[in-house]
């Protein structure tokens, strides 16, 4: 993914305890908490934070990027609208973070790989519905994942009912 060379152990430190002080304070006063506050509570000074994260982005994509992982991290036994609500679950709680990056020409590196990952993942579970006929063959990812994405600001039951609509359609047959 990088060609940046590995953190030595103590920035490395530095590194995780940023982004650990950071989805405390993210929690607390929400993605737009005064970024010296972060390098306060973690007790490492602005400039460590600043070469490690040179935007607010940079740091809420590295709070949200490990929440990522966890959700692409998925085995070939799940179901495609299982893994819909999990991820129309994970925006809704962490809409916060995601509502938050600026669309900008510039996005980070972890940014792309975060998003490149749930498009992943969204695309082997098409795939494999698709190979096993429960899916039609035209379908994309990321119309999925657009679609599911925009559910994120509804109530749970809600959710449920919009995608089994998703999943069976709405017209009458």
């Amino acid at each position: 993914m990088s060609s940046a060379k590995p953190l030595r152990a103590d920035a490395r430190r530095n590194r995780d305890q940023l982004v650990a002080t950071a989805r405390a304070v993210f929690v607390e006063l929400g993605t737009q908490a005064p970024l010296d506050e972060i390098a306060r509570r973690a007790r490492i000074g602005n400039a460590t934070l600043y070469r490690h994260f040179p935007t607010r982005d940079d740091l809420i994509v590295a709070v949200y990027a490990e929440e990522v992982a966890e959700l692409c991290a998925v085995d070939d036994g799940v179901d495609l609208f299982d893994w819909l609500e999990r991820f129309v679950r994970h925006v809704a709680e962490k809409g916060d973070l995601a509502r938050t990056l600026e669309p900008s020409v510039r996005r980070s590196e972890l940014h792309d790989a975060w998003h490149e990952s749930m498009v992943e993942t969204a695309g082997r579970l098409v795939e494999r519905a698709q190979r096993d006929g429960r899916l039609r063959p035209d379908v994309d990812p990321l119309d999925l994942l657009v679609l599911s994405a925009g559910m994120a600001t509804a109530e749970p039951g809600r959710v449920k009912r919009m995608l089994q609509m998703l999943r069976h359609g709405v017209v009458a047959s």
